[in-house]
């Protein structure tokens, strides 16, 4: 919310995700008017607060394959213009932005924003990733990407999931999928892949899933659920050890984290709920598909030796699956690979170049796992 002059202008989101302002005139607030910004926006950011003298207001749009672009907003003149109108900041014609709902388990209908480039309907062979967190009341991260905008270019689909537990629709999206309810963040999960798919988006041997910290939760245990539904997961400060890090006050986030999570010591429902989802603790010799988990030495948020008590039995199980299933084209061997980083806390390498290492080996992980580099060598022989 920014307010200036006699204006009080406020950033707002419909259900499907799309922003406008909401401009309220404060000698007449009855008068209250809503200007719908573009499409393809999924983040805004205030650049200049309270620019009094001019009666303008900036602020950046941008969206995970739109790089910021500078806005002015005139609430007297009711007038938006382009600030910034250069090539570097042009929106291709053919990025395409889909909103769209998938109906979940129970009827709810979950908020899921698509970008592509080829049309929906010429996407059946396009590879697709799903980005997921839904939790704390946090929106997923929208923001610009040059990982994203690469795979974009590159004739991927990207897929970003706005499940409960997050905040896209308020404090009650946020109770819905917060303590027992966080089952209903994996179904919502479940929902949008489904619907996806149903739509002729991908298929399951070309879909890959990414998330961090806490919405690693929800990944985790998807995978324990439905296996199938997915080829690769990156996943980065991965929280997989829900029941075991509840279990101990004496780690730094414990105690403050029960009105997320629950808390096991005290209350053996909320153990029992813990323990139902909880991907560490529902690990079971199936097929799973292939993992990056990417932890940081440093990280006092997501203990690291939750993540390796999650890697070494998820290694178990999927070797005690081998040995009465034989490795098929449709259950290929899974790949599991820790990338313990030294040096790094919760966000990551803070070095620009590390950082880019970092995302070369995700992106490399991905389209072998996918078998994209597979295909395009096959293109190139044609």
């Amino acid at each position: 919310m920014e307010v200036f002059q006699d204006h009080c202008v406020l950033a707002t989101r419909d259900p499907l995700g799309l922003l406008a302002l909401q401009v309220v005139p404060l000698s007449q607030p009855a008068t209250t008017s809503t200007l719908q910004l573009p499409p393809w926006a999924c983040a805004i950011e205030t650049k200049r607060a309270g620019l009094t003298d001019s009666g303008w207001l900036e602020f950046l749009l941008s969206s995970p394959v739109h790089p910021p672009v500078l806005y002015r907003y005139s609430p007297r003149e009711y007038r938006l213009l382009l600030q910034e109108d250069t090539e570097e900041h042009r929106t291709p014609q053919e990025y395409h932005t889909t909103r769209l709902e998938a109906p979940s388990q129970d009827g709810t209908m979950v908020p899921l924003t698509l970008f592509h480039r080829p049309m929906l309907e010429e996407l059946r062979s396009a590879p697709l990733l799903v980005h997921v967190y839904g939790a704390y009341g946090m929106d997923l991260n929208m923001d610009f990407s040059p990982d994203r905008r690469l795979l974009l270019e590159d004739g991927w689909a990207l897929a970003y999931c706005h499940v409960r537990g997050g905040g896209e629709r308020g404090l009650g999206w946020h109770r819905q999928g917060r303590m027992e309810g966080k089952l209903r963040g994996v179904e919502d999960l479940a929902a949008c892949i489904h619907r996806l798919y149903d739509l002729g988006v991908s298929r399951p041997s070309l879909t890959a899933i990414t998330a961090r910290s806490a919405g690693a939760v929800l990944v985790g245990a998807l995978c324990n659920l439905h296996p199938h539904l997915i080829r690769a997961v990156t996943l980065q400060a991965p929280f997989l050890d829900v029941l075991g890090t509840m279990q101990e006050p004496s780690l730094p986030l414990t105690l403050e984290e029960r009105g997320e999570w629950g808390d096991p010591m005290s209350d053996p429902c909320q153990r029992d709920t813990i323990a139902s989802y909880c991907p560490c603790h529902n690990i079971t010799p199936q097929h799973y598909p292939s993992m990056l988990l990417t932890a940081y030495i440093e990280d006092n948020r997501v203990p690291v030796a939750g993540v390796q008590k999650y890697e070494e039995r998820l290694q178990e199980a999927i070797h005690t699956h081998l040995n009465g299933h034989p490795v098929s084209e449709s259950e290929p061997t899974p790949s599991v690979i820790l990338d313990l980083q030294p040096g790094a806390d919760h966000f990551g390498p803070g070095d620009f170049e590390l950082s880019l290492s970092e995302s070369a080996r995700q992106l490399a992980f991905l389209h072998t796992e996918l078998g994209l580099n597979q295909q395009k060598t096959k293109n190139r022989r044609k």
